[in-house]
């Protein structure tokens, strides 16, 4: 009889580590989502591939459209004047050229009643505009909230 209930202990304490043990295994294995960002780019534009580099290291999963990006800039009502070389798409917000990863993850928080962001042009210094090629140097450069109306307010400024 005291050899059965030794088994019985054994065994009892074998399962309940076993079940601590996959507890903790699948908790290890818990990553949140990435947030999934569409972008249109022209497929040879090297600092597009960098922004969405940038993007990836950041949390966002990116689906590429290798197609440029006018068509989709104006077909979402991003403004031409704040254009720059790739358009993206991320949870009904229009992202216009080198947006900071963290703003977009702020814009994604606040939820502001707004059509997205823009970096018009390309500046240095900007995510994909940072590489080894700019020597170090950064611009001061400002991401506009865009406004449904088209209209624009500071975001975020970057020295």
């Amino acid at each position: 009889m005291e050899g059965i209930n030794r088994q019985r202990r054994l065994l009892m304490t074998g399962a309940a580590a076993l079940g601590l043990a996959s507890v903790g295994l699948v908790q290890a294995q818990v990553v949140p989502a990435a947030t999934g960002i569409e972008v249109w780019k022209d497929p040879n534009c090297g600092c597009c591939k960098d922004w969405i580099s940038h993007m990836e290291q950041n949390g966002f999963k990116a689906r590429v459209n290798e197609t440029g990006n006018n068509a989709v800039r104006a077909r979402l009502g991003m403004p031409q004047q704040l254009g720059s070389c790739h358009t993206a798409l991320v949870q009904g917000y229009v992202i216009e050229g080198h947006v900071p990863a963290q703003d977009i993850q702020r814009l994604l928080k606040e939820k502001p009643q707004a059509l997205g962001l823009a970096v018009p042009g390309m500046p240095i210094g900007s995510p994909g505009m940072d590489g080894p090629a700019y020597g170090g140097r950064r611009d001061r450069y400002e991401v506009l909230l865009v406004l449904k109306d088209g209209s624009t307010r500071v975001f975020q400024r970057h020295a």
